[in-house]
């Protein structure tokens, strides 16, 4: 599909037909990058997109606990000589 520049204030823009929208599922927000002297447009994607779903996944394995858990329960000796109380 060929289609034109069209001035957009001091820039340059171009119009993307509704079916190439809809197909493509961008929405309000675009990542634009050029890659090989192509300008890539894609939808942009969400920051911490399924982190509720992924964490609730670990809570349910078990896989959400500290690792060193030990050692952060004990103090250290940094912990006895360097704190003031």
């Amino acid at each position: 599909m060929k289609t034109k520049l069209i001035r957009i204030g001091n820039s340059q823009g171009v119009r993307i037909p509704k079916p190439l929208i809809e197909e493509s599922g961008i929405t309000e927000e675009i990542e634009m990058t050029l890659r090989d002297n192509e300008i890539v447009i894609r939808s942009a994607g969400k920051i911490r997109k399924d982190w509720e779903a992924s964490f609730k996944k670990m809570a349910e394995q078990g896989d959400d606990s500290l690792i060193d858990h030990e050692e952060v329960e004990q103090p250290s000796d940094w912990d006895e000589s360097e704190w003031t109380w």
